[in-house]
């Protein structure tokens, strides 16, 4: 658990009798939508005790102070807003780059949500103060995509486990690529509408698989494998056609 890590928290105590109390999700709702929008350090414990109509003893009761409840509240948001790898499994058909668009789109579509923006702007903004928010994401999101990505390209590039591709790096290399540049731009304030989105990620996943210059790369590399499984072929059937004179003169040697 996060609270390990970014602050521990402490069962909520008693509610005094006939008060009215929110859940503890209601009380890191309310606590996240402050934190979002003014930030951290002008969010004060008493603005979500008001917001959440809830007595400061209770709050403190629960977390302590203000940093264990922002980190609580912000893990909740996250492990909430993190794609499950079962959803992107599930969404796996055709080939490899049919595949990875689909893939692509559920994670594209997943940080560009008001939701993945507001995580992502706020978390760039207190990961200096906090690095353990940083950390805590890698590890429960970005960890288990790349898991996920790497086994994806297992499959499909290296069914025999030769470990000629670096499945990992092109785990990595693939959300960089494909999901960090529609997220990071869009973090900064650089406005994108969903057409330009829709259409870098489908270059964005093309160009992975098949690099800037397909004439000279894919092509050149699919084009060059014709030619040496072409070679094959006829390295095979000489060999087969030499076989059967030395079994024709085999025979021909016994009569």
């Amino acid at each position: 658990m996060l609270a390990e890590n970014i602050g521990e928290t402490v069962e909520p105590g008693r509610r005094r009798p006939g008060r009215p109390s929110l859940s503890n999700a209601e009380l890191l709702d309310k606590a996240l939508d402050l934190f979002l929008t003014q930030g951290f350090d002008r969010t004060s414990i008493e603005a979500i005790c008001a917001a959440a109509g809830m007595a400061k003893r209770t709050v403190y009761a629960r977390y302590g102070d203000k940093t264990s409840l922002f980190k609580a509240a912000l893990q909740r948001a996250i492990e909430e807003w993190i794609v499950p790898v079962e959803q992107l499994r599930a969404a796996e058909a055709g080939d490899l780059e049919e595949c990875l668009l689909a893939v692509g789109q559920i994670l594209v579509a997943n940080i560009m949500s008001p939701a993945g923006l507001r995580l992502l702007r706020l978390s760039n903004a207190e990961s200096g103060r906090m690095p353990e928010i940083g950390a805590f994401t890698v590890r429960q999101g970005t960890e288990p995509t790349i898991a996920y990505l790497a086994d994806l390209f297992r499959r499909h590039l290296d069914p025999g486990g030769t470990g000629l591709v670096d499945v990992e790096a092109a785990g990595r290399a693939f959300l960089n690529l494909v999901v960090g540049g529609p997220g990071n731009a869009a973090a900064l304030g650089v406005p994108l509408q969903e057409a330009e989105i829709n259409r870098d990620t489908v270059y964005s996943v093309r160009l992975f698989l098949h690099g800037l210059l397909p004439d000279r790369g894919a092509n050149a590399d699919g084009g060059e494998n014709r030619r040496l499984a072409q070679l094959l072929d006829e390295s095979l059937a000489a060999l087969d056609a030499a076989r059967e004179r030395i079994a024709l003169a085999k025979a021909a040697g016994q009569t």
